[in-house]
């Protein structure tokens, strides 16, 4: 049970309107459980959803990139909701294999290639000091422009503060989502 209980339909139609922009078109299940906790504060999740929305969808990374950041961030946080939720809902599109989406868990370095080994180093970094060494700042720099390397740092910064949310709040899993027990996407 969540400490904030998420809204539940039917909701008010500004509520209704504000969880529908929150959501990719067409999707069959409800809006996500975190959602509708944030819209306990509709103000707050607003302001949110603009940062939210643009990292995710409208950034200079490469999505396989992004995903790899963000399974990571989460998975270091151990936030199984949200690392679930990418799982399922990116995590084969961004073209991540079953046994790379285990290693953003585990830290087995053996799926990565050498670009991406550099990226889960430097969500572990930021993890463990919330800083970078010279070594994994020039092998980030070797790889991405300044508006990508600031991007890249305001992604693991905002997956970590959503994971201390979700965990803070106790948001149990979606039950669509992967679970780090049973982490392979759909259809595989």
């Amino acid at each position: 049970m969540a400490r904030i209980a998420p809204l539940e339909p039917p909701y008010a139609p500004e509520i209704d309107q504000a969880l529908r922009k929150w959501m990719p078109p067409g999707v069959a299940h409800e809006p996500l459980a975190l959602f509708r906790v944030l819209h306990r504060n509709p103000e707050l999740a607003s302001r949110m959803r603009v940062l939210g929305a643009g990292l995710l969808a409208h950034g200079r990374l490469p999505a396989r990139d992004r995903e790899i950041v963000i399974d990571r961030t989460c998975a270091r946080a151990g936030c199984e909701y949200e690392w679930g939720v990418h799982v399922a809902g990116f995590g084969e599109a961004a073209g991540l294999t079953a046994e790379q989406i285990d290693a953003t868990v585990s830290g087995d370095p053996a799926p990565w290639s050498a670009r991406e080994r550099v990226l889960v180093r430097a969500v572990d970094e930021l993890h463990d000091s919330a800083g970078l060494s010279q070594e994994t700042w020039d092998g980030l720099a070797a790889s991405y422009d300044e508006p990508q390397l600031l991007e890249l740092l305001v992604l693991a910064g905002w997956y970590r503060m959503i994971g201390q949310l979700i965990n803070a709040l106790e948001i149990g899993n979606e039950p669509w989502a992967a679970t780090f027990a049973a982490p392979r996407p759909a259809g595989r």
